[in-house]
C-alpha cells in the first residue's frame, strides 16, 4: 500500500474530501516536539502549583523556608508563566492530532484502549486546568465550587493522564524525535499523503512564537523589566503606595473598625495577653525590611515596609514558647480572614507587624492600620487589618 491519497482515506473514518485535505503539518513530526514543550511546561506548573498549595494548606511534613524572600516569587512567578505559555502549545498540538480521532480502529486492543482513555482525561482535564488558572489570574469565577482545592486535585489528574499517555506514546515520539521534522514517513498517519496548508516547520516556529508571546505579555506582573512589554498583564504594579490591591477595605468591609479611635491589637502570649493602641505599637522599636509582596494570581511587587518586629512584639508580652503564630483580620467573613504563621517565619528578623509602607502611613487599602508582612509568604496570607495575634502553642 502507497502513501497516497488512498492510504490516508484507508486509515482515517473520514469522508474522502475531507480526507484529501489534511495538511501534511498535522503529523507526529509537529506533535511530538510541541507535545515535549508542553510536557515540560505542565512539569513546571505542577511542580510549582504543590508548592503553592502546601504554603497554604499546609501538610505535617512540609516545611517552607523564611528565607530566601524571593522563592515564592519565583516558585509562583514560574506557575503562571508556564500555564500561561502551556495554552498556545496546547492548542496547536489539539490541532496536529485532531485527524487521529478518526483513525482505525476507533477502539481495537486494549493498549489502545488506554491510550484513547487516557486522552480523554487528560484533554478535558488540561482544559479544566488552563481554563480555570486563566479565571483565576484574572479573579474572575462563574462557578460555585473552591477553585484551590478543585485546581490542586484535576492537577493530579492533568498529570497522571499525561504520564499515561506518554508512556504508552514513547516509542512514537521517540522515533518522531530522531527523524527530521520534514521527513514525508509516518508509519501512524501517513503524513507523506497529498494534502495542504503550511509546512511542519511554520506551525512549530508559530507555537513557538505564540508560546513566547503569551509569556511576554503576561510575566511583567512577575519580573519588573518586562512590565513595559507585558501589556496583558493583570497586574501591571500600580497602585496605593505603588503596590497593587486585591482586596480592598470596603471589599472587607472593615473601612469604621480600622479607623476607629478605640482600636486595639490584641496580643496573647501563652497566658498573658495585651492590647496595643496604634500610638503604643509607633512607640515600639522600629525596624525596616524590603520585601516582595507576592500573590497567587502571579503578580509580584517589592517594597519597603517597616513596624514592629513580631519576635519583639511577642516578647513584649511574653515569653515566645515557640510554636506558630495565628493572625486574625477585622474582617468578619472570608475564607481568608485568618492565617497561620510557621516558627521559622515567626522568628524572622524580618517578619513585621507593618505601620507604613514606602515611607509612609499604609493606606487603607494595603491593612491599616496594621498587617503582616513575612518572608516568602503568598500575599493571600499576609493578613490585613489585624485585630488579634496569638501564640497557638
Amino acid at each position: 500500500m502507497t502513501q497516497e491519497t488512498p492510504f490516508r482515506e484507508t486509515r482515517l473514518l473520514l469522508p474522502r474530501r475531507l480526507a484529501t485535505r489534511i495538511s501534511t503539518a498535522r503529523s507526529v513530526a509537529v506533535t511530538a516536539r510541541v507535545g515535549s514543550v508542553l510536557g515540560v511546561a505542565v512539569t513546571v506548573c505542577f511542580a510549582t502549583g504543590l508548592i503553592s498549595h502546601w504554603i497554604q494548606h499546609p501538610p505535617d511534613w512540609f516545611v517552607w523556608p523564611a528565607h530566601p524572600v524571593w522563592l515564592y516569587r519565583v516558585t509562583q512567578g514560574a506557575h503562571v508563566i508556564s500555564g500561561i505559555t502551556a495554552v498556545p502549545l496546547l492548542l496547536v498540538k489539539l490541532w496536529s492530532v485532531y485527524p487521529r480521532l478518526f483513525a482505525r480502529p476507533l477502539f481495537g486492543n486494549p493498549l489502545r484502549l488506554i491510550e484513547r482513555a487516557s486522552v480523554a482525561v487528560l484533554v478535558g482535564s488540561m482544559i479544566f486546568q488552563l481554563a480555570t488558572g486563566l479565571c483565576n489570574i484574572a479573579q474572575w469565577y462563574p462557578w460555585k465550587f473552591f477553585f484551590t482545592t478543585t485546581h490542586y486535585a484535576m492537577a493530579y489528574v492533568a498529570f497522571g493522564a499525561m504520564a499515561v499517555h506518554l508512556a504508552v506514546k514513547l516509542p512514537s515520539v521517540r522515533a518522531a524525535l530522531r527523524r527530521p521534522v520534514d521527513d514525508p514517513e509516518s508509519v501512524e498517519t501517513g503524513d507523506g499523503a497529498a494534502g495542504q496548508g503550511i509546512s511542519r516547520r511554520s506551525v512549530l516556529s508559530a507555537a513557538g512564537v505564540a508560546a513566547a508571546v503569551a509569556g511576554l505579555a503576561t510575566s511583567g506582573q512577575t519580573v519588573p523589566f518586562l512590565r513595559r512589554v507585558s501589556v496583558l498583564a493583570p497586574r501591571s504594579g500600580s497602585g496605593p503606595q505603588g503596590l497593587p490591591v486585591n482586596r480592598t477595605a470596603g471589599d472587607a468591609a472593615v473601612a469604621d473598625a480600622a479607623r476607629d479611635p478605640a482600636y486595639r491589637l490584641r496580643v496573647r502570649v501563652g497566658g498573658r495577653s495585651r492590647e496595643f493602641a496604634l500610638d503604643e505599637l509607633r512607640a515600639l522599636p522600629q525596624s525596616a525590611a524590603a520585601l516582595p509582596i507576592t500573590c497567587v494570581e502571579g503578580w509580584s511587587a517589592s517594597a519597603h515596609w517597616s513596624g514592629v518586629r513580631l519576635r519583639d512584639l511577642l516578647a513584649a508580652v511574653g515569653e515566645y514558647p515557640g510554636g506558630s503564630v495565628r493572625f486574625v483580620s477585622l474582617e468578619r467573613g472570608g475564607l481568608y480572614r485568618e492565617s497561620v504563621l510557621p516558627p521559622p517565619h515567626v522568628i524572622a528578623a524580618d517578619t513585621l507587624i507593618a505601620l507604613r509602607l514606602n515611607g509612609e502611613q499604609l493606606d487603607l487599602d494595603h491593612g491599616y492600620p496594621c498587617r503582616l508582612i513575612a518572608p516568602n509568604r503568598p500575599g493571600v496570607l499576609q493578613t490585613k487589618w489585624l485585630a488579634a495575634v496569638e501564640v497557638t502553642a
